[in-house]
């Protein structure tokens, strides 16, 4: 494999759940690439699935510059590639063991970071930027951990996001695009819109028969994933990308693979959204709508502590009674037990909890992005 000349920046990722890791590590690269001029390299086990959130990457190539950043396949058998000046080691995917020892023959070593999930706990401070000597080679790693406060390592935020959300927010004929781009007329007015987006969860026929029997027509848009089988399940046949079902007071429709931008345009659009995971848990909260998070399950629950310091801090400026219908519908949902009174307290609050996503995104924009707090920590190493 031949490689370019030697990067600023080595990302690594392995894919997990398809979309997750790759989902964030895409959208850090790209910003590093667009706004601080950086030349990246982007190592990628499964270019399969990264196709997906980019189209144009070919996944039968192994070596490609797609969008101005060298996109390579870790493979087992991994090249003998000259390490960059920072090395980005996500989500604890442990970097090869030969590239690894060549990071050791720099002089000066490369800045060797591991950025680590999301996650509102509080001793995520504590331990934000915390370095790890390698055991054999002088080489030091620093765990990066993003999150909400001044003292973690914030969120990924684009530096033009915020004015593109608003133009668009402001923009009839924008939002019309959106809808003919996924093969949809826009919903009539007065319609609530719901995206969703979730793992597999046996509250997803509940929670659609509850819309089902709702007094507000409701359309529910989602996009392929792996609420799929739910979905056919509650309509009664196969469904793929273009199809929709309506019953009782309820338009569901299934809605193409949607790339980033495509994404984050749904979600401006939307009412409220049902998100999973951490890049669209992260890109809903931008949208300054009202969210439902679907967290990725761990064993023994260890999410469940995750989920719960999240709902603390979210939920610390609510109204006692706003707060105490979020924290029981964000629970049943993840419980997988949702009922019609579930819905139905949770509607009711979805004004008040607009009110309040739009303030918790206001506050979280007046800190520095993610990604320039990486930069100035990996300065920091070098």
């Amino acid at each position: 494999m031949a490689m370019a000349s030697r990067p600023d920046w080595d990302i690594f990722c392995k894919v997990i759940d398809n979309l997750g890791d790759i989902g964030v590590c895409w959208r850090l690269a790209r910003q590093l690439a667009g706004e601080h001029g950086l030349r990246v390299r982007l190592w990628v086990d499964d270019l399969e699935s990264f196709s997906l959130l980019c189209p144009q990457l070919d996944p039968l190539r192994s070596l490609q510059r797609v969008l101005g950043i060298e996109v390579c396949r870790w493979a087992t058998l991994f090249p003998a590639a000259c390490p960059a000046r920072v090395v980005l080691e996500t989500f604890a995917c442990r970097l090869p063991v030969s590239f690894v020892e060549r990071m050791a023959q720099q002089s000066p070593s490369p800045a060797w970071i591991n950025l680590d999930y999301l996650s509102a706990e509080d001793w995520v401070s504590s331990w934000h930027a915390l370095p790890s000597p390698h055991p054999q080679l002088p080489l030091i790693k620093y765990f990066f951990f993003p999150g909400f406060s001044a003292d973690t390592g914030g969120l990924l935020r684009e530096q033009d996001l915020l004015a593109r959300r608003a133009h668009v927010a402001a923009n009839t004929e924008l939002q019309i695009g959106v809808w003919d781009e996924v093969g949809f007329a826009p919903p009539p007015v007065g319609t609530l819109l719901i995206s969703l987006f979730a793992y597999e969860n046996p509250a997803i026929g509940d929670l659609l028969h509850a819309w089902e029997s709702s007094d507000t027509p409701i359309c529910c848009v989602v996009p392929l994933s792996r609420t799929l089988a739910a979905i056919e399940a509650f309509a009664g046949n196969r469904l793929g990308a273009g199809d929709s079902v309506c019953r009782g007071a309820l338009d569901i429709r299934i809605l193409p693979f949607l790339e980033q931008s495509r994404y984050d345009q749904l979600l401006w659009l939307c009412d409220l959204n049902f998100v999973r995971g951490e890049d669209s848990f992260v890109r809903a909260q931008w949208a300054a709508r009202p969210l439902v998070w679907h967290i990725y399950p761990q064993e023994n629950a260890a999410h469940r502590v995750k989920l719960d310091a999240f709902l603390a801090l979210y939920c610390a400026d609510l109204p006692t009674t706003s707060s105490a219908v979020l924290r029981e519908f964000w629970q049943a949902w993840n419980l997988g037990r949702i009922t019609i009174e579930h819905w139905r307290n949770f509607a009711q609050s979805i004004d008040r909890q607009r009110t309040h996503a739009q303030r918790w995104a206001e506050r979280l924009a007046r800190q520095d992005d993610l990604c320039t707090r990486l930069l100035c920590f990996s300065r920091s190493l070098l």
